[in-house]
């Protein structure tokens, strides 16, 4: 653990630039994927079928592929986010890869909470839907008054599990220029090769921080809403 000790600042700059991509990233997974949920359920057949072929798309692609796509097929089309070059996280100058990495997460992300929103929009009964268009709601007030918030307790479960996956998924950002956990890991390991049992370790151990303050929460926000009903 020597070199771990030695570098600690890095090592804590490494895991707030991770929990940085995780929360941006989740939350706009979040966001993006609800509304994804939203138009498979709703009765506009073109957004319908078009959230379905999204869903299809980036739920069957590796991750890595859309970070390659991000990171070298995007500036090609123009698109090299230089208006972030000044942005400094945690110390670091992440510059546009902040913004590739972000994006690709949650492209791929959004797939998988879309799929867990529906599921819990499909396990409230149909009556509920109909009972809030029979006093005057409109299709996207019943929505959001009546089915999504009764379908968000039913979520919670799956919507942990896609969290946590997405905290794993941060490390494929490391191939492509942000000095995050794995890819400070991998630093330390090529300059510490007689301590990588320690690193791995110490790393590990900080990922296991990370998925268990998700899960916690998780519970405790479940627990809360059961609580509530």
């Amino acid at each position: 653990m020597e070199a771990v000790l030695s570098s600690f600042d890095e090592y804590l700059k490494a895991f707030a630039l991770t929990i940085g991509l995780f929360l941006v990233s989740g939350l706009l997974s979040l966001i993006w994927g609800t509304i994804l949920a939203v138009f498979r359920v709703g009765p506009v057949a073109i957004l319908n079928k078009a959230a379905a072929v999204y869903v299809t798309l980036f739920r069957n692609t590796p991750l890595l592929m859309i970070f390659i796509f991000m990171a070298i097929a995007m500036p090609v089309l123009g698109y090299n986010f230089t208006f972030v070059e000044d942005w400094e996280i945690a110390g670091y100058n992440v510059s546009a890869f902040f913004v590739r990495s972000t994006i690709a997460l949650t492209l791929y992300t959004s797939a998988f909470v879309c799929e867990a929103v529906r599921s819990g929009v499909n396990a409230v009964p149909l009556g509920q839907a109909e009972a809030g268009r029979a006093i005057g709601l409109t299709f996207a007030q019943s929505m959001k008054l009546v089915v999504l918030p009764q379908a968000m307790r039913a979520v919670i479960p799956p919507m942990t599990s896609v969290q946590i996956a997405l905290v794993k998924n941060t490390s494929v950002a490391a191939a492509f220029g942000m000095a995050e956990a794995v890819a400070t890991m991998r630093a330390l390991t090529n300059n510490n090769a007689d301590q990588r049992t320690g690193i791995f370790l110490a790393f590990a151990i900080g990922y296991i921080i990370i998925v268990e303050v998700v899960s916690l929460s998780s519970h405790a926000i479940e627990r809360k809403v059961k609580v509530a009903r």
